[in-house]
C-alpha cells in the first residue's frame, strides 16, 4: 500500500511561481496552489485534514503591494492548524517583514527568487520538526512563575466538572493545548470525542449548519443530512476556539444548548440532545465586545462559569528559560542534531525580549536556531536578528504644546461635524481617523512598516494587528 504523501499548500498570486513549485515538488508533495487568502481558506475548509506545510507570500490581492494579507493569513493557517508549519516566501523582503511574519508563526522567511532546492530543505526539516507540540504536552505545563503555578491550580480544580469552560489568552499563548490535553485528556472523559472548531476560520454562513449539523435539501448543496460538532461530540468535549467570533445571529442557538443541552438541526424540526461539556476560548476581550453590543451577556455568562486565564510569555518570568532548555533538546532529538548554546549576552536578550507571538514564537524561533546552529553557540547579534524588536520613538520637544493646539482644532473640526449631523456613529468616526492617520503614515514612510510605526508612536505588532482588523469587517 502506498504511504500517503504530505500536503502542501502554496499561496502566491504569481501563476507562473505556482506552477513551478508545483511542478518541482509534485514527486514528493500532495501539493495545493492557491491565488489569494480567501481562495485558501474557502479550499482548505472543504480538506479533511490541513495541510502539513505551507509555503505564503505575503503580497496577495486586494493588496499585492503590501504585506497585510499574507500576514492575516499566517494566523488564518494557525487558527485552522497551530502545528502547520507555515514558511513565507516574498518580494517584499525587509527585515521588518521578515521578523513580523515569524512573530506571527511563520517558521522561516525566504526572499524571492529562491532555489527550489533550497525550499525542498526547508520543507523537510520542517516535517522533521512536526512532533514539538505533542511533546511539549506529553511534558507537562512548563513554568514554575506565579501565572503558571496559578494556572495548574485552576486545572486542578476545573478539569473534570462538567460545566462549561472559558479560555482567556493572547494568541500563541497555548490554549488550545491546555484545552485538548489538560481539560480533556487528563480528565473522566479522555476517552470520549474531542472535537476542536475555530469560529473565526468558518465562514459565518457555514457556522450553524457545522455545529448543528443539517437536513438533506436544507440548503444549495445539501445532498444528504449530515450531524454537526455538538452531534459528534457525544458526551466528550467540544473546544469552540476564538469565540468573540460567533455571529450575533447565532449566540441564542449556542445559548440553548448550554442552558438545556438542545438544538435543531439547520432544516429539521426535531430537537436533538447535546451532552458534551463546552470549552470555549478567546483571545478578545469578551466583556468589551459585550459593551460594544458584539456578544450577549447571557452567553458570556453561561460560558464562563469558570474562567481560566493562560499568561503570556512576556509575564511568567525566568519560565522562559525553562522553556529555551525544554524546546532546545526537543528540537535537536527531533532532527537528530546537537542542542545549540547561548552566549550570556544571548541569554540577556532571551530574559529581556517580551515575545509578542508567545510561546508559539519561541518555539519558532528555537526551531530555527536549531537548524542554523545546531552544537554551537549563538552569539546576542545571532539571536537578535530572530526578534521583531520595536523602540520607541523619542518624543519632540515642545510636544505637550503641539498636542494642546491639535486638540483645539480637533475640538473644531468636532462640533462643526456634530452640528451638521443629526446621528454620529461615534465608533466609526474615530475608526475613520485612525485609518486615516495609518494610511497616511504608511504613505510618508515609503511603505516601510517600522517607519510608520515610528511616526504613529505604536509597536509595529500592535499597527499589523489594526490594519488585520479591517479586513475581518
Amino acid at each position: 500500500m502506498p504511504v500517503a504523501k504530505p500536503l502542501l499548500l502554496i499561496v502566491d498570486d504569481d501563476s507562473l511561481i505556482s506552477e513551478s513549485l508545483n511542478f518541482a515538488f509534485a514527486q514528493e508533495y500532495d501539493v495545493l496552489t492557491s491565488h489569494s487568502r480567501a481562495h485558501a481558506l474557502a479550499m482548505l475548509r472543504q480538506l479533511r485534514h490541513p495541510p502539513q506545510v505551507a509555503l505564503v507570500d505575503l503580497g496577495l490581492p486586494p493588496l499585492p503591494h503590501r504585506p497585510d494579507e499574507g500576514f492575516a493569513l499566517i494566523g488564518d493557517l494557525l487558527a485552522l492548524s497551530p502545528d502547520m508549519k507555515i514558511i513565507v516566501l516574498s518580494g517584499q523582503s525587509d527585515e521588518d517583514n521578515a521578523r513580523h511574519a515569524r512573530t506571527l508563526g511563520a517558521v522561516e522567511f525566504i526572499a524571492k527568487p529562491c532555489d527550489p532546492g533550497r525550499l525542498a530543505e526547508l520543507f523537510r526539516q520542517a516535517l522533521r520538526f512536526g512532533h514539538d507540540n505533542q511533546a511539549a504536552q506529553a511534558s507537562g505545563l512548563i513554568g514554575e512563575s506565579l501565572p503558571m503555578q496559578r494556572l495548574r491550580l485552576q486545572l486542578g480544580q476545573y478539569a473534570n466538572l462538567a460545566y462549561p469552560v472559558l479560555i482567556e489568552g493572547e494568541s500563541g499563548s497555548g490554549k488550545d493545548i491546555v484545552a485538548s490535553h489538560y481539560l480533556h485528556r487528563l480528565t473522566e472523559r479522555r476517552d470520549k470525542p474531542f472535537l476542536a472548531l475555530n469560529c473565526a476560520a468558518i465562514s459565518p454562513t457555514l457556522l450553524e449548519p457545522t455545529l448543528f449539523g443539517y437536513a438533506k435539501g436544507a440548503f444549495t448543496g445539501a445532498a444528504s443530512a449530515k450531524a454537526g460538532y455538538f452531534e459528534d461530540a457525544d458526551s466528550g468535549t467540544l473546544f469552540l476556539d476564538e469565540i468573540g467570533e460567533l455571529p450575533l445571529d447565532l449566540q441564542p442557538k449556542l445559548l440553548r444548548v448550554l442552558e438545556n443541552g438542545e438544538y435543531q438541526r439547520v432544516g429539521e424540526t426535531q430537537t436533538r440532545t447535546s451532552t458534551a461539556r463546552i470549552i470555549a476560548a478567546t483571545n478578545r476581550d469578551l466583556r468589551q465586545e459585550m459593551r460594544a453590543g458584539r456578544f450577549r451577556a447571557d452567553l458570556f455568562h453561561r460560558l464562563s462559569v469558570f474562567t481560566i486565564a493562560v499568561p503570556p510569555v512576556r509575564e511568567t518570568g525566568l519560565d522562559r528559560l525553562l522553556l529555551l532548555e525544554h524546546f532546545r533538546k526537543t528540537c535537536a532529538a527531533g532532527v537528530h542534531a546537537e542542542p545549540f548554546l547561548l552566549a550570556p549576552a544571548a541569554q540577556s536578550l532571551w530574559l529581556d525580549y517580551g515575545f509578542p507571538g508567545n510561546v508559539r514564537e519561541l518555539r519558532n524561533i528555537i526551531i530555527r536556531l536549531t537548524t542554523r546552529y545546531a552544537g554551537q553557540t549563538v552569539s546576542a547579534d545571532q539571536l537578535r536578528a530572530e526578534f521583531d524588536h520595536f523602540e520607541s520613538p523619542e518624543q519632540p520637544t515642545g510636544v505637550a504644546s503641539l498636542l494642546a493646539n491639535d486638540l483645539a482644532d480637533v475640538k473644531q473640526a468636532a462640533r462643526q461635524h456634530l452640528e451638521k449631523s443629526s446621528r454620529l456613529n461615534l465608533d466609526a468616526t474615530l475608526e475613520l481617523w485612525q485609518r486615516g492617520y495609518i494610511e497616511a503614515a504608511i504613505e510618508l514612510s515609503g511603505g516601510n512598516m517600522s517607519e510608520a510605526a515610528r511616526r504613529l508612536g505604536i509597536n509595529r505588532t500592535t499597527l499589523y494587528n489594526r490594519m488585520e482588523g479591517w479586513n475581518r469587517r
